[in-house]
């Protein structure tokens, strides 16, 4: 067990958690739909401001409902640098990856080489706002529009980042969200798609219950992507903290961004049009070597790091792909620091002191 973790989950108090339980105790009903899951999408669409909110079982599931929902056949320009789920759902939905490189400095896909790549077969672009980092939207969505191509956004890690003063959900065709215990909110299992086309989210709605549209009725083909009220219970605890959570995390990292001035390391260049959830704390060493150098020396030190991502999508088994440099490079020498709500700053002094020695050695 790592002194310091790279991540710790954020858990409400327990009697908060467990009023809730006793509600569902008492209804004994546990799944399908629940009240307290159709509670947490009506505070979630409160919260963020928007339109429509389905909540999932994961948010791998959100990224194959929403492929599913636009109905999206063919080739799908995306980004190397993800997490694996946004290429696997590509692949597990018969249509195939077409890799674009990603910008040098915000990571994101880099729509002025999104063009290039389509082709006749090109029927959508799937995005990640990598790190919570809100791409290029509106140079990307008048591509799509030009070419009359779908939008769909990863926002895996994207809870509480806005653009241009609205909720970075608020975008494309669809944007899809995890709820795992990993971010910043969380359902400890869970995702969401959030759309501003009701059409879309009663399709989705079908899509993720079976294909149901009432006893003894199914219409197209459909999947199991609900939830629980126990998933649900524990989002709708963790919604009423996120502002203060939102807070500590950006504390953190100003912290570790005062601590590590000077250092030869980079970070990603955030979009200027938005607010940033804080989501990682990623910094980038000048090549692979000096960041193994560091990584192990935490390792020792007993703090954990993740090399997240890596390697490149474009080097899965499963996959095609041209060259994608940017991404490479990226990939090899970009290494997350810890950072939950409870870290304190002792701890990120202790990370950044080892850290420094490592790479004074």
């Amino acid at each position: 067990m790592a002194m310091i973790p790279i991540n710790r989950p954020f858990l409400p108090p327990r009697d908060e958690y467990q009023n809730y339980l006793k509600d569902v105790w008492q209804r004994n009903w546990l799944t399908n739909d629940g009240p307290l899951a159709n509670e947490l999408e009506k505070n979630i669409k409160d919260y963020l401001s928007i339109n429509h909110c389905l909540f999932l079982s994961n948010g791998t599931i959100a990224l194959q409902v929403a492929i599913k929902a636009l109905d999206l056949k063919g080739e799908i320009i995306t980004t190397p640098f993800s997490y694996v789920a946004t290429t696997s759902s590509i692949v597990w939905e018969n249509c195939t990856p077409v890799f674009c490189d990603i910008n040098p400095l915000s990571f994101n896909i880099d729509p002025h080489q999104i063009e290039q790549h389509i082709t006749p077969r090109t029927s959508a672009i799937l995005a990640t706002h990598v790190y919570g980092n809100p791409c290029d939207i509106d140079t990307i969505e008048n591509i799509a529009k030009k070419h009359g191509l779908k939008v769909i956004y990863d926002g895996a890690h994207c809870f509480g980042t806005k653009y241009k003063g609205k909720s970075v959900f608020h975008y494309g065709d669809i944007t899809t969200a995890s709820f795992h215990a990993t971010k910043l909110f969380h359902t400890i299992e869970g995702g969401a798609v959030f759309t501003s086309s009701t059409e879309l989210l009663n399709k989705m709605a079908r899509l993720k219950n079976f294909g149901f549209t009432g006893v003894e009725r199914f219409d197209g083909v459909g999947i199991n992507g609900k939830n629980s009220e126990f998933h649900a219970a524990m989002g709708l605890c963790n919604l009423k903290y996120v502002d203060s959570i939102l807070q500590k995390r950006k504390a953190s990292s100003c912290y570790y961004d005062d601590r590590l001035k000077g250092l030869h390391i980079t970070k990603p260049f955030l979009n200027p049009d938005s607010e940033f959830n804080f989501s990682y704390y990623p910094i980038v060493f000048k090549d692979e070597q000096e960041l193994l150098l560091v990584k192990s020396a935490l390792e020792l030190a007993k703090i954990s790091t993740r090399r997240y991502f890596y390697p490149a999508l474009s080097s899965l088994n499963y996959v095609t792909a041209g060259p994608v440099p940017i991404a490479d490079r990226i990939s090899k020498t970009v290494l997350c620091l810890p950072l939950y709500f409870d870290l304190s700053d002792e701890e990120i002094d202790t990370v950044c002191n080892a850290l420094i020695r490592a790479l004074n050695t």
